[in-house]
C-alpha cells in the first residue's frame, strides 16, 4: 500500500491540496464558499488555462518555455495595433474586417513559436536558453508597439470572447475549457499525443521507434507559441486593454499549473487532467488569499511555498520511479 502511494505521489498529493486549501478557506471566510466566487475562480484562471494547455504540451517533451507570458503579451498588443491599422486601411472604401487583425495576430504568434521551434531543434540552443531569449523579444515588441500607452482596439470578435458571456456563462470560461478538452484529447486518443509521450519518457527510444523526435518537439513549442497567442487576445478584451508587460505574471502561474498539477518536469507523466487540477490549486489559492486579512506581500511567499512544495514532491515521485 505504502509503495502504490509513494508511486502516485505527484496525483495525490495536488487533489489533498485542493482539498485542504478549500476547508482552510471556507472555514475562514464565509464569502469564499459561494456559487457567485467559484463562477470568478473560473473567470481568473480562464487565461493561464490557455497557456497552460500549450505549456503541458512542451513539459510533457521534458522542454520548457519561459516565452509564453510574453508571447501573450506580444500577441495581445499586435491584435490591438492591427485592429488599428486595418481601420485606417479601405480596399473600395470599406474598412478591412477585424478578422484580418486576428488572422495576423495569430500568424504572429505562429511565427515567434516557429522561431522558438528553430532555434531548438535546428541550432540546438537548449529550450530554457532560446526561450529565454525569445521572453525579451516578446518583451521588445510590445514595448516598441505600445511604447509606453494603453491600446484599447480590438475585434468585435475577441471582445466577445473575451469579456462578454451566453446564458451567464462567460466565453472565456468556454474557450479555456475547449482548449483543455483539446488538448486533452490529441495528447490521449492521437498518435501525436502518444508520440509526446514516448519523446518525454525516453528520447533515445523514440528515436529508434521511428519517432520524428524534432519535429515533435518543434510542434509542441509552435502549439504553445499559439496557445499564448490566443491567450494574450482573450487577455486583452478581458482586462480591458493592452499595455507593456500585462501578462508577467502569467508566466509562473501557467509553469505553476502544470507543475503543482503533477506533470513531470522530466517529461513523459502527466497531462492536461493534472493540469487542471494545478489550475484550480492556483485558482483557489489566489482567490482564497483575497478572502482572508493578510499581508499582500505574504501572499507572494505562500505562493512561491506552494511551487517549491510542488517541485519537490516532482522530483521526489521522479526518484521513486526511477528505484
Amino acid at each position: 500500500m505504502k509503495v502504490w502511494v509513494l508511486r502516485r505521489l505527484t496525483a495525490i498529493a495536488p487533489l489533498i491540496t485542493l482539498l485542504f486549501l478549500v476547508a482552510i478557506f471556507v472555514s475562514a471566510s464565509p464569502s469564499f464558499a459561494t456559487i457567485d466566487n467559484a463562477a470568478n475562480i473560473l473567470r481568473q484562471v480562464s487565461i493561464t488555462a490557455i497557456i497552460a494547455t500549450g505549456l503541458t504540451f512542451v513539459i510533457l517533451t521534458a522542454e520548457i518555455d519561459l516565452s509564453v507570458a510574453s508571447v501573450a503579451n506580444a500577441v495581445g498588443i499586435l491584435v490591438a495595433f492591427f485592429t488599428l491599422q486595418a481601420a485606417y486601411v479601405n480596399i473600395a472604401n470599406v474598412p478591412l474586417p477585424g478578422g484580418f487583425a486576428i488572422l495576423f495576430a495569430i500568424m504572429a504568434a505562429l511565427a515567434l513559436g516557429g522561431i522558438t521551434a528553430f532555434g531548438v531543434v535546428v541550432i540546438g540552443i537548449p529550450s530554457f536558453i532560446m526561450t529565454l531569449a525569445m521572453m525579451q523579444i516578446g518583451a521588445g515588441i510590445s514595448a516598441l508597439l505600445v511604447r509606453g500607452q494603453i491600446a484599447y482596439n480590438v475585434p468585435d470578435l475577441v471582445k466577445t470572447l473575451g469579456s462578454g458571456s451566453i446564458a451567464g456563462i462567460p466565453w472565456i470560461v468556454i474557450v479555456a475549457t475547449l482548449f483543455l478538452a483539446v488538448g486533452h484529447f490529441v495528447l490521449s486518443y492521437t498518435r501525436f499525443g502518444r508520440y509526446v509521450y514516448m519523446v518525454g519518457g525516453n528520447r533515445e527510444a523514440a528515436e529508434y521507434a521511428g519517432v520524428n523526435v524534432k519535429l515533435i518537439v518543434a510542434a509542441v513549442m509552435i502549439i504553445g507559441a499559439f496557445c499564448s497567442g490566443v491567450a494574450g487576445m482573450l487577455g486583452v478584451a478581458y482586462y480591458g486593454s493592452a499595455q507593456q508587460n500585462q501578462f508577467d505574471d502569467f508566466l509562473l502561474d501557467s509553469i505553476a499549473a502544470v507543475v503543482v498539477g503533477g506533470t513531470s518536469l522530466f517529461g513523459g507523466r502527466g497531462g492536461i487532467p493534472n493540469t487542471i487540477i494545478g489550475l484550480f490549486v492556483l485558482g483557489v489559492l489566489n482567490n482564497g488569499l483575497d478572502h482572508v486579512d493578510i499581508d499582500s506581500f505574504l501572499k507572494i511567499l505562500i505562493r512561491g511555498l506552494i511551487l517549491l512544495l510542488a517541485l519537490v514532491i516532482n522530483v521526489y515521485a521522479q526518484k521513486i520511479r526511477a528505484d
